[in-house]
């Protein structure tokens, strides 16, 4: 009777360990988006390039009304942003974050939010996507898509 009991506890317990599971990768992913935002606009490129996945498949693109660009495979990212951590100063930007989805599938995951930069120019808010994979046991960026959006356009919950 006591086996019995102790596996409807687990069988009740399960879905509740499953979802704290799923919260603390939801929270490790973020923390990498953040630590890779923070990095880039620090000029800290040691950081900003351990936030990636060092792969060919790797991809990096950035839409807006004047300019469309992109890198495939980690050593085009790597070489495309070499002159920016050269020559770029650091900067204190506010970065605020409207989180839309994040969806995980094994050890890859999709995220998706609008991103507020403030950093005393006038910038639109920029629709970003994000696909990682987990590399031994860390999230790593595979994937970055930025569009700047128009204020009307900007993605509801």
């Amino acid at each position: 009777m006591k086996k019995i009991y102790a596996i409807f506890l687990w069988i009740a317990l399960l879905p509740a360990s499953t979802a704290f599971s799923q919260n603390k990768e939801i929270d490790a992913i973020k923390q990498v988006l953040e630590r890779e935002t923070k990095a880039f606009f620090e000029i800290d490129s040691k950081a900003w390039a351990d936030s990636w996945s060092h792969v060919p498949y790797a991809f990096w693109s950035f839409a807006d009304t004047t300019d469309v660009n992109s890198f495939s495979g980690w050593d085009a990212i790597e070489k495309g942003f070499a002159d920016y951590f050269k020559t770029a100063k650091p900067s204190k930007a506010n970065i605020d974050r409207t989180w839309h989805d994040i969806r995980i599938y094994g050890n890859a995951a999709y995220a998706r939010f609008t991103q507020h930069v403030k950093d005393g120019t006038e910038r639109p808010p920029q629709a970003e996507v994000r696909v990682l994979e987990k590399i031994k046991g860390k999230w790593k960026i595979v994937c970055v898509t930025v569009i700047a959006i128009e204020k009307d356009n900007e993605p509801r919950r």
